[in-house]
């Protein structure tokens, strides 16, 4: 057993709540998950958490050794980047969380060549569209989606805006037809993402706002398709199901080869601003610092 993944393991359960809730932070299994914790039980003799059927709660010990558990952790921690600081050399785990269409089409493609300029850089990626607390998570560096909140504890970077394109497959146009102003659009199949309840952009589900030579028009869209994933929006379109929005990463090598065609090019879409975000008190470490240079140079407002 590897004692200080055990104990990770064990502090993600209490913070999380749930084994299942830990297996996705840690990503492992829920089984593995219930061996660390019955390896670490085993090996101190006594029972860290008291399960039901329904919940589970800490027993007196597992109270006092997760207080324990947490101040040793944080030690290792303090103890790499103390390490790290004085090699001034790039080095250890980086955890960085990313938006997940741009984390898949943009950042995984990205990490090679930092992987090769850094080798000894161990890089730790989550992705997902949920805004994932970095100082909570233990991340140590995010992209960031959409307008943010005021922290006197992050520092926050601008890069390109996220930008979109309306586009649909050769097989649709040629069935329905080409649009060549947005109020065509009522006419068309429009395929919709279903975003979260409260997300800024949910409006988009049926009306598709679009600037041109007029000003900004309003299009109320509808079609036989509303799904909450990018990738299954993609695929739909690939398949000349009908018209979508699409994130530019997700169709830029399908729009130069043909797969897809841009509609309506003089008018412009709403882009979302992305920012790269970290804890202001670690940009001293060389890992972080390193991996803040490099996404500034592809992503930056003034990209290198």
């Amino acid at each position: 057993m590897d004692l200080f993944q055990a104990m990770s393991v064990f502090v993600k359960v209490v913070e999380s709540g749930s084994m299942t809730a830990a297996a996705r932070e840690c990503a492992i299994s829920t089984t593995m998950v219930g061996n660390h914790l019955r390896a670490l039980e085993q090996r101190l003799g006594v029972s860290l958490l008291k399960r039901t059927t329904r919940r589970q709660r800490l027993t007196e010990f597992g109270e006092a050794y997760y207080q324990r558990c947490v101040e040793v952790l944080g030690l290792v921690v303090d103890s790499e980047q103390l390490a790290e600081q004085a090699l001034g050399e790039p080095l250890g785990t980086l955890r960085i969380t990313a938006p997940l269409t741009f984390g898949s089409e943009r950042l995984a493609p990205a990490l090679s060549e930092f992987s090769r300029r850094y080798p000894q850089i161990r890089l730790d990626v989550v992705l997902t569209n949920q805004r994932m607390d970095l100082l909570d998570h233990g991340f140590d560096v995010g992209i960031r989606m959409g307008e943010l909140a005021t922290s006197t504890r992050l520092i926050a970077r601008p890069l390109q805006d996220y930008t979109l394109t309306i586009c649909a497959a050769p097989q649709y146009l040629a069935r329905r037809g080409t649009p060549r102003h947005p109020q065509d659009l009522q006419q068309h199949d429009c395929l919709a993402f279903a975003y979260l309840a409260g997300d800024d952009w949910s409006s988009t589900e049926k009306h598709w706002r679009l600037n041109g030579p007029d000003g900004e028009v309003s299009v109320p869209v509808n079609g036989p398709l509303m799904i909450n994933s990018s990738a299954g929006l993609y695929q739909a379109a690939k398949a000349g199901m009908g018209i979508v929005m699409l994130p530019d990463a997700l169709v830029e090598q399908d729009l130069r080869e043909g797969r897809l065609k841009a509609l309506l090019p003089e008018y412009r879409l709403p882009g979302r601003p992305m920012h790269l975000i970290y804890p202001q008190d670690r940009y001293r470490l060389p890992k972080l610092r390193s991996f803040v240079e490099y996404a500034l140079q592809l992503w930056g407002m003034e990209p290198g």
